[in-house]
């Protein structure tokens, strides 16, 4: 996996780094307007760190010490505590992110049937490495586990999106296609916006995109386990002859 730095801020009194590491006034207010209904939700406010996390990502494309900062006071919480919860989840970004993070699945499945070399080619096509982001500042190029789309491998996610069934061929015309501000909708899913846009809707803020709301029904690989099952419905295990 991708090395990637933590900034920790241990043993800073909480005082201390509130001065240190804070927003400009204009952009606090508007959080604290945000974080006041993100935390309204929850009976115990300590429960709306997460949330709160991807709010802070939303303003700066990534989690800075200016959103640990923001976090802690309005949980009452240090930056150690806040800092130990946004770097044990991947989604929240450890460095600035791009306007499309664009993730290829690099596990099992998706690196046989193709997503080693999709990420390979992607990597030499950007001139970046996995991690890095393009010059231009819109491309960020991650490899990830696994998107839970086994059922359509290989698959390239563009800010959590998915984009599914996909070749070297395929995932540079979807780099050129961002690149040219042509509008991209993924094989699931609504048409797609920016990462930090993306943050803010996954902050709890509603999703204005047209098609957001629409139920996405499964598709044929995804039933074919089940209509299996229900073609041999002894249990008995298909092939083995009995």
């Amino acid at each position: 996996m991708t090395a990637e730095p933590v900034f920790i801020d241990f043993g800073t009194p909480r005082e201390v780094a509130a001065e240190s590491h804070s927003y400009p006034d204009d952009v606090v207010a508007r959080l604290n307007d945000d974080a006041t209904q993100i935390m309204a939700r929850y009976p115990s406010a300590r429960s709306a760190l997460l949330p709160l996390l991807h709010l802070v990502q939303s303003v700066d494309g990534y989690i800075t010490p200016a959103g640990i900062g923001f976090c802690a006071r309005q949980l009452d919480l240090t930056p150690a505590e806040v800092t130990a919860v946004s770097t044990f989840y991947s989604m929240y970004r450890r460095k600035e992110t791009g306007d499309y993070l664009v993730g290829v699945c690099t596990n099992t499945l998706c690196a046989v049937m193709g997503g080693d070399q999709i990420l390979a080619d992607l990597h030499e096509y950007l001139g970046v490495e996995a991690g890095e982001t393009t010059s231009d500042g819109l491309i960020t190029l991650e490899h990830v586990e696994c998107n839970a789309a086994c059922d359509y491998a290989p698959v390239v996610m563009v800010n959590w999106e998915f984009f599914d069934n996909q070749t070297p061929r395929s995932s540079r015309d979807l780099i050129d296609a961002l690149r040219s501000g042509e509008q991209v909708t993924p094989s699931r899913g609504a048409p797609l916006c920016k990462f930090r846009e993306t943050a803010r809707i996954l902050a709890g803020f509603p999703d204005e995109r047209e098609g957001a709301s629409d139920a996405a029904l499964p598709g044929d690989p995804t039933l074919a386990g089940l209509r299996a099952a229900n073609e041999n419905p002894s249990g008995t295990a298909i092939g083995d002859g009995v």
